[in-house]
């Protein structure tokens, strides 16, 4: 058979080695040891570990790379970040967001980052956020795949004209519902205000992703609405809660009651490690809480959960590059998920359980599925987080749109080698194991 692609001796994320990985027409057709084919291009992946791509189940692009205007965040908080955000957007336009956000999406896949998905503010009249972001997806739609989410940033309550533009931007071609109970100026408010977006998500046969309890405060439970409400409307598996901070300091009996009903309405469940770490606990001296969600206990409840990166040099987050890989290890940090199994399980946080929960089609390594992965520096899942590996290949639907050399340091000490591959020094406990 003639073929388009072919990569040959990769170590995939199951621990299978020597595996060689056939595309054509943009789709694999094999997945095997030694297929001997004529290809229009032949990647030797030399044993390297070849994934599918990444997945970011929670960004907001419409803010991306706008660090420092009109001012930078000072106290840290999400909710200067919030206000500095309302600063920001009378003064955007469509061509504005759109250059920044093509420069991210061109940053995303250098980094093997081929799925996005993104909240767009639609508290602002002009949905000039909406027109943008809807202009990127249509222009990356050959590269990345760019999920919306219509986002009430100040409350579908608390600002006037929230529920018409959110519904407007639905009719616009956002795909999913958003929503921030917890902002809205009451408790009942927030609780109303998810009765609501499930509602509107149930009526449009849409997904739900909100913004459920990014706070400190053990009390904010929106999460047990949530769930209640995707049982009540049959939302099972298109239903998720971002962020979930608030479980970090809830009282361990109440969280014994709620992951139970998580876990039986479907609802999953999106942490993100770098954000979560650097807002949460502003208000603690010491100790400071981590203010990541209980992704240990949500996991052993047969919860999906997804690691998100959020933010890139924003009101909110003056760091990050795009790199998954980073948000992975962050995750395994904070929640101490160190354990071998551990570790394999915060990789799936940032490739197979978001693209779950974004419904992805056509994702995965196997016959059939769109050829898209990445090839690392790494010999498995525990090895690339560890390492950051970098990405030698990305492959989107079965062309390489991304390379890098191998990362490789020349050292000058008397009696030892010359170069230093880091890959290379993965514990034999670690190789090849997935």
């Amino acid at each position: 058979m003639s073929l388009d692609l072919l990569v040959k001796n990769a170590t995939l994320p199951d621990g299978r080695t020597r595996i060689d990985i056939a595309c054509r027409d943009g789709r694999i057709v094999a997945v095997e040891p030694g297929i001997e084919a004529e290809a229009g291009r032949v990647v030797e992946a030399g044993g390297h570990l070849v994934s599918p791509p990444f997945v970011d189940s929670h960004f907001h692009m419409d803010a991306t790379l706008s660090l420092g205007l009109p001012r930078m965040n000072e106290s840290g908080t999400l909710l200067e970040g919030i206000a500095l955000w309302g600063e920001l957007k009378p003064l955007l336009t469509v061509e504005a967001v759109v250059e920044r956000a093509l420069a991210y999406c061109d940053l995303a896949v250098s980094q093997g980052l081929l799925a996005i998905r993104s909240h767009v503010d639609v508290c602002d009249d002009r949905l000039t956020g909406v027109e943008a972001l809807l202009e990127v997806k249509r222009k990356v739609a050959p590269y990345l795949d760019l999920q919306l989410v219509a986002f009430p940033q100040d409350g579908l309550f608390r600002s006037p004209t929230a529920e018409r533009n959110l519904l407007r931007a639905l009719d616009m071609g956002v795909d999913v519902v958003g929503g921030i109970p917890h902002f809205e100026r009451t408790m009942d408010d927030g609780a109303r205000s998810v009765r609501r977006l499930c509602e509107i998500a149930a009526e449009r046969g849409l997904m739900v992703d909100l913004h459920c309890d990014e706070s400190d405060d053990p009390m904010s439970r929106h999460i047990e609405t949530l769930a209640y409400e995707a049982q009540r409307l049959g939302l099972q598996g298109r239903a998720t809660g971002s962020h979930l901070t608030s479980m970090h300091s809830m009282d361990n009996y109440y969280v014994s009651k709620l992951l139970p009903l998580i876990a039986e309405a479907g609802v999953s469940a999106i942490a993100n490690p770098l954000i979560n770490i650097t807002i949460q606990g502003r208000h603690d001296t010491y100790p400071k809480r981590r203010g990541q969600t209980r992704v240990p206990e949500l996991r052993a409840h047969g919860v999906t959960v997804a690691f998100g990166h959020d933010c890139v040099m924003d009101p909110w987050y003056s760091m990050g590059s795009g790199d998954m890989l980073e948000v992975a290890s962050m995750g395994t940090h904070v929640a101490q998920m160190m354990s071998r199994d551990d570790m394999r399980y915060a990789f799936d946080c940032v490739t197979a359980h978001p693209a779950r929960i974004l419904g992805l089609e056509g994702y995965g390594l196997a016959p059939g599925c769109n050829a898209d992965f990445v090839l690392l520096q790494a010999a498995d899942r525990i090895e690339a987080i560890r390492l950051r590996a970098r990405r030698l290949a990305v492959v989107r639907r079965g062309r390489v749109i991304a390379e890098s050399a191998p990362a490789l340091s020349r050292l000058s000490l008397e009696g030892r080698p010359e170069m230093i591959d880091p890959a290379a020094y993965a514990p034999a406990a670690g190789r090849a194991q997935g």
